[in-house]
């Protein structure tokens, strides 16, 4: 089965998420497996939540997805999570048999060259580029797929402020997710 893997905070988890991850589907991949990091790996930042809560909200979010698969072993790590890392388990536990692909948005185009074994990682996967900051001519020295994606008006910080002032969010997240930040009173929301 044709494959991608989309990692992240997801805090929260946004239908831009979901909508990347349909157009990678869009592209002839079958499964999409999400990969809640325990934590940034470029570090903490404001309105940071608790891992579970991030992992609870994906789950509730990709419920009805056919195509969508959790995997939250970054979760049980100590230390900072790498993606090469998590590419090497799916592979030892059978979850992936074939090349995957690997989206990124492209705000991480620059920064990739300093991840954890990125030529590796780069090597291994098919690196698929979303559109998230309608970034032009960033120089990227690997191969990849630069995805024709809508560019989303707001960001998961954005989203995040969005909750604290009690803004309309049915345009921009998941009825359940939404459900689920209201009855935790997560992100400022009270």
């Amino acid at each position: 089965m044709r494959t991608a893997i989309f990692g992240g905070t997801f805090n929260p988890v946004h239908l831009g998420h979901l909508a990347l991850a349909e157009e990678v589907v869009n592209i002839g991949y079958q499964r999409i497996i999400f990969i809640p990091a325990k934590w940034s790996s470029h570090g903490a930042k404001d309105g940071y939540i608790a891992a579970m809560d991030r992992r609870e909200m994906l789950s509730l979010a990709l419920a009805s997805i056919p195509w969508a698969v959790l995997w939250d072993g970054e979760l049980a790590r100590t230390g900072p999570s790498y993606s090469i890392d998590s590419v090497d388990e799916l592979r030892k536990n059978g979850m992936i048999t074939e090349k995957p692909g690997f989206i990124i948005g492209d705000d991480l185009m620059e920064d990739f060259p300093s991840w954890k074994e990125a030529d590796r990682l780069a090597e291994s996967t098919t690196i698929i580029i979303g559109q998230r900051n309608k970034r032009k001519n960033v120089p990227f020295r690997y191969p990849c797929i630069p995805l024709g994606n809508p560019i989303q008006p707001y960001s998961s910080t954005q989203v995040r402020a969005f909750i604290a002032k009690r803004y309309s969010l049915e345009t921009i997240l998941p009825q359940s997710v939404i459900t689920y930040i209201q009855d935790k009173k997560l992100y400022g929301y009270q």
